[in-house]
């Protein structure tokens, strides 16, 4: 992962499949640390592209920080023709008939495969957007969602999709990364973020100047900012350690 420095424990990752609720078998990457019991969870919800060698080394990597992990892949119901490609026009088209009910329910699923708590959420992009949600389901003790769209998309928008700010001032205690040159969370998306959480001291917005949209979690991109990207990731973990967490 590049931004993501190693823990202190060592960690091994596997692919398994879960249970959906609706009995869709999903897709999924799991993490724990070999030397013993993990300090909690965490779920990880994948950019648009999904499950892949990307998030086998993240969800490892969050491991070696004491976590058990679980990240399932979001497109599980989508044709094999949308899951394959390998360029992102597929899963981009397929967006609008996306339901948030199975997605949240995944993220709960994934949740109670780790059988371990306290268990908080993390996304990216598209994730984050979820993660925004599902922070709001009452599942989870913690969020964490990088730079995640606070209004859906109007290319997205599907009869099953929700703005995650509806349900923003249920959220549990969040922290919010985003940069200030994403065109998929423009200023006035943040302030309305801001609004929502007014009266709420235990959810945090970070903004990153000149950063772009993608910026921390794929060292690979040319959006990515490797000094920004660790501190976003050094504001994370501490966020998820936090006591009370």
């Amino acid at each position: 992962m590049g931004a993501l420095a190693p823990g202190t424990r060592p960690a091994s990752a596997a692919r398994v499949v879960l249970d959906g609720r609706d009995g869709t078998p999903i897709p999924a990457i799991t993490a724990r640390p070999d030397d013993g019991d993990p300090t909690g969870g965490v779920v990880v919800h994948p950019d648009l592209m999904g499950v892949r060698p990307l998030f086998d080394d993240l969800c490892r990597r969050l491991a070696t920080h004491g976590y058990a992990v679980c990240s399932p892949e979001p497109f599980a119901r989508a044709p094999a023709v949308v899951r394959d490609a390998d360029a992102p026009d597929a899963r981009l088209a397929y967006l609008p008939e996306l339901d948030d009910d199975q997605q949240l329910a995944d993220l709960a699923v994934a949740a109670d495969h780790l059988a371990t708590e306290p268990c908080a959420v993390l996304g990216f992009c598209m994730g984050g957007m979820q993660t925004l949600k599902a922070a709001a389901t009452g599942r989870f003790r913690r969020a964490v969602p990088f730079y995640g769209m606070i209004r859906v998309p109007e290319a997205w928008r599907g009869p099953h999709l929700r703005d995650a700010l509806a349900t923003a001032p249920k959220v549990c205690p969040t922290l919010a990364i985003f940069g200030d040159d994403d065109p998929y969370t423009p200023a006035a998306d943040l302030d309305a973020l801001r609004h929502a959480w007014r009266d709420r001291p235990d959810c945090h917005i970070v903004v990153y100047a000149d950063a772009e949209h993608g910026f921390v979690h794929a060292p690979d991109r040319p959006a990515h900012r490797a000094d920004d990207a660790a501190d976003a990731w050094d504001r994370a973990l501490t966020f998820l350690a936090a006591p009370g967490a």
